[in-house]
């Protein structure tokens, strides 16, 4: 192995140890703490000297005068980077967050659950976005007289989204018309792309009889109209009060990182920038958006089979458990998916 390579490799484990003990610690990190609790099976000396190199680098910089040194946004990207493994979470933590999702009840239920268990599992911010209809599909049609002229549409998503729509017919729909319409509906719709829907279902009103066909064009405008609504993307946080867990991080003010997370806008634009498949981790600086400077946020996308439809992650100090809230976000990740898979 060159020799250059063996010094990228030494400093690399300096480094990973300064994370780990600081993360752990709050403290400054120096050498002698450093070969006291690691086995680098170097002597102390090269040991300052590569905490020598690393600052020369940016990688670590030191706090103030006598202290020891602490991670970068850039020594925190090289480790996040160089990171040979995720921290799996425990058998006791995969039964409790099956246990704890598995009893919801509807979409809202499963989001309310994600973002509780999110902020508890990380002790950071959650983050969750709906799945957005834009990218989905439609499970089920349902239609339901309320009085011979009036019928309420409700369309069902693969994703457990539910929207309804009230219906005034121009004449009265008889109960064979509507269970004919539903059937055909259902048909032709169920388990196609929105965008899809209106070509599959234009020719519709031919089928039916002539006295029937206000009543079948009234449905698929109201079904129409429903599936090229774009509804605001929504986002759900919780956590915000375990920020105050981590005044050192924070030393002026936490001001700036509650004001982020009011703006919608701001955080779909974070999770936005999550590729469908693979795990984004933006650390410090990187967040385009100043007030978040001093967080790092971790997300990951999150679906139904394949199919990414939306995504969820946590925001935190920079000075985070990288291993573990990246472990964490995934496994929360993959049994929201699971349970949309199932619903």
């Amino acid at each position: 192995m060159p020799e250059e390579r063996k010094l990228d490799d030494r400093k690399l484990a300096v480094l990973r140890a300064i994370v780990q003990d600081y993360v752990g610690t709050e403290e400054p990190v120096g050498s002698k703490a450093l070969v006291e609790r690691h086995s680098l099976g170097v002597s102390p000396a090269t040991v300052r000297n590569d905490m020598a190199a690393l600052e020369d680098e940016g990688y670590i910089h030191q706090p103030h005068t006598s202290a020891g040194r602490v991670p970068t946004d850039k020594g925190y990207r090289l480790f996040v980077d160089r990171l040979t493994e995720v921290k799996p979470l425990s058998a006791p933590e995969r039964r409790a967050i099956g246990s704890f999702l598995d009893h919801a009840v509807d979409l809202d239920d499963v989001v309310a659950r994600t973002v509780r268990l999110l902020a508890q599992l990380t002790r950071q911010v959650a983050v969750v976005q709906y799945p957005s209809l834009s990218r989905s599909t439609v499970r089920h049609v349902e239609l339901v007289a309320l009085t011979p002229t009036r019928v309420m549409l409700v369309l069902i998503t693969d994703t457990g989204r539910v929207e309804q729509r009230l219906i005034d017919c121009p004449a009265a729909v008889g109960e064979t018309v509507l269970a004919d319409l539903r059937s055909r509906l259902n048909t032709r719709a169920a388990g196609q792309r929105f965008a899809e829907v209106p070509t599959l279902l234009q020719d519709l009103p031919e089928a039916f009889e002539r006295e029937d066909r206000g009543a079948v064009t009234a449905v698929l405008t109201a079904l129409f109209e429903a599936l090229a609504e774009q509804t605001e993307e929504r986002i759900v946080i919780g956590g915000s009060a375990n920020l105050t867990r981590f005044p050192h991080d924070f030393p002026l003010t936490i001001a700036p990182v509650l004001e982020a997370l009011e703006e919608q806008v701001v955080l779909l634009k974070l999770l936005g920038e999550t590729a469908d498949a693979g795990m984004m981790v933006r650390i410090g600086h990187e967040n385009a958006y100043e007030g978040l400077n001093s967080t790092s946020v971790v997300s990951v996308g999150y679906g139904s089979g394949d199919e990414t439809v939306a995504k969820l992650g946590v925001l935190g100090p920079t000075r985070m458990d990288y291993p573990g809230t990246m472990g964490a976000v995934r496994a929360v990740a993959r049994y929201v998916g699971q349970i949309l898979a199932a619903s």
